[in-house]
């Protein structure tokens, strides 16, 4: 398996239209700790991305309950270079099924051939805890970003079940410049269809969240930001300008699933 991808179709869940899903690539070890979480089962206990999972199916749900012949969904699969979770492979996979987690397919693939799965399959938003694989992705030009750890803080609860992601200024700063927007890995395809997602819902309805934050500048590079999405198609939920002061406080408050931006590519 060092050089070759193994790929495992979930039964449990119906496979998304390929052609108009949004495949979103999760790591294994984002999603689950090393350890059984019950002795009697054997299953994995989860970790970081769970609550992604848990808002990326309420997604899709409000999709399809709006519309049942919807393809614009998001098609989430689960990608591993862990050598122990290949040995354990049918663990893992009983363990997604376990906990009942909308995983399409899971990819099993050395470190060397992960960045060629990702590309090979389409993946529009690779995901994980590691700053080394989100770099490497996106220097390969996949959409990238870091699962943000979410407090279990009851005053955020009622919001939790809703994707929210933060959209960094440096995602449409001029580092963008060099992709392709017509390519199924750019990030502005990827907003584009995160833009059309948030459009098939209201004010009041809606399971997408999307925030925009401005670190540095005033009214004018805030408008433009704007602008600058909304020729994507992107309508954001609310702006925050914060003119240099630290943004921990307000990552705090929004609790977003991901800050998505092109830092890492310059």
């Amino acid at each position: 398996m060092d050089n070759m991808v193994s790929v495992v179709l979930n039964t449990d869940v119906k496979q998304k239209d390929a052609d108009s899903a949004v495949v979103v690539a999760v790591t294994s070890r984002a999603l689950f700790e090393q350890g059984p979480e019950d002795d009697e089962t054997g299953v994995w206990k989860l970790s970081r991305a769970f609550p992604l999972l848990q808002a990326v199916q309420k997604v899709n749900d409000c999709l399809l309950e709006k519309n049942p012949a919807e393809s614009l969904l998001l098609d989430v699969i689960l990608i591993t270079t862990d050598s122990q979770h290949q040995q354990l492979s049918s663990v893992l996979i009983s363990s997604t099924r376990h906990h009942g987690l909308g995983v399409g397919k899971f990819f099993f693939s050395s470190e060397e051939t992960f960045i060629d799965c990702l590309l090979e399959n389409n993946v529009q938003l690779f995901l994980s805890t590691s700053k080394d694989e989100v770099l490497m992705a996106s220097q390969k030009g996949v959409p990238s970003a870091l699962l943000e750890a979410r407090k279990n803080d009851s005053s955020v609860q009622c919001q939790r079940e809703d994707l929210r992601v933060w959209l960094h200024e440096d995602l449409i700063s001029p580092c963008d410049s060099a992709s392709q927007p017509s390519s199924r890995h750019s990030p502005q395809r990827f907003l584009a269809q995160l833009g059309e997602i948030r459009q098939r819902f209201g004010v009041s309805d809606s399971p997408l969240w999307i925030s925009l934050v401005i670190l540095h500048g005033g009214r004018e590079n805030c408008g433009n930001r704007l602008k600058a999405l909304r020729s994507l198609g992107v309508s954001v939920d609310d702006v925050y300008c914060l003119a240099g002061a630290p943004s921990d406080p307000l990552l705090s408050l929004l609790q977003p699933h991901f800050r998505f931006n092109c830092s890492f590519v310059n």
